[in-house]
Parts: C-alpha cells; sequence; structure tokens
C-alpha cells in the first residue's frame, strides 16, 4: 500500500520546475512492468493487459493539478494522432489529491483523445516505478519499456517511434 509519504513525494516532484529527463528515471529500459488493475472513469475494473503485450503502448500519469502534464499535453496529441492506428496512448490518473469523480469531470469539460484511466489503489505507480505525475512510459508490442521521461520536454514522437521499434 503507499504511504502518505510517498504520495506527497509524487505531488512535490509533479509541481517541481520543468523537468526533462529521459531514459533515466522509472522502470529501467528493457524490462516487463506487471500487468495491472486500474479503474475506468466508471468506476468498472479494467487490466491494462488488454494492451500492454499485445501492441505499442504509451502510458502517461497524469492528475488534472499538474502543470507539467498540461504542457504536454500537446505533444501528447500530436504523436496520437500521427500514431494512433499503432499505438495505444493510455492516460493513468493518480490517486493524489484527485478522484476518479474529479478526474471524469475534467474530461468532461477537456475531451482528451486517449484511454482514460485512474490507479485508485496505486498498483499501476509501483508497477511503474512512477516517480511523479508527466511520467510517461512507452512499450514495445511484447510488453518491453523502449522510453521512460517525466517533465514537459519529453520527446513523445521519440517515445511513439521507440514504442514502434524505429
Amino acid at each position: 500500500m503507499r504511504t502518505p509519504l510517498a504520495a506527497a513525494g509524487l505531488a512535490v516532484l509533479a509541481c517541481a520546475p520543468a523537468l526533462a529527463q529521459q531514459d533515466e528515471i522509472g522502470l529501467p529500459l528493457g524490462s516487463t512492468p506487471a500487468a495491472v488493475q486500474v479503474q475506468t472513469l466508471d468506476g468498472q475494473s479494467a487490466d491494462l493487459s488488454q494492451f500492454v503485450g499485445r501492441r505499442p503502448v504509451i502510458i502517461q500519469f497524469w492528475a488534472h493539478w499538474c502543470s507539467l502534464c498540461e504542457a504536454l499535453k500537446q505533444d501528447m496529441i500530436a504523436a496520437q494522432r500521427r500514431y494512433g492506428r499503432e499505438v495505444e496512448f493510455i492516460l493513468i490518473g493518480v490517486a493524489v489529491n484527485q478522484s476518479r469523480e474529479r478526474m471524469r469531470r475534467h474530461f468532461e469539460r477537456e475531451p482528451m483523445p486517449f484511454r482514460l484511466y485512474y490507479d485508485a489503489t496505486g498498483a499501476a505507480v509501483r508497477a511503474y516505478e512512477a516517480p511523479g505525475t508527466s511520467y510517461v512510459v512507452a512499450l514495445d508490442a511484447s510488453g518491453r519499456v523502449r522510453y521512460t521521461g517525466i517533465g514537459d520536454e519529453q520527446d513523445v514522437d521519440l517515445a511513439a517511434r521507440r514504442a514502434l521499434g524505429r
């Protein structure tokens, strides 16, 4: 179970000045994260293994209050438009100062072209070793990590290309 101190660390890192770390944070490149359960915004259980290990996937750990996530939004949308037929794009809302309901209301006002999930238990945060919001992980079709990054200046296009093996 995630401790309040760990959750506070996630929140503090997310509010830090703009970061742009790639391939040096979170999961090691080449590793394969465990399949985890998250929730849809309607509260239904969803298993990430329906995508991970079946096709290339880009996952971003996200919060409505995260300014780095907001700054990364246009790059994520552009990459999804370019690679969306080949790569699954997923936002996972963290359970730090946000609820599933609050996240759902946010996306009703500001729709996003991604699969949207909520990590109520912190299982995805732990499995993907998410150090903060704006953390992006790209996995290839076999489920191996090909890119990790955090911050608002990530190269999401590069992440998608790596997920595709290009």
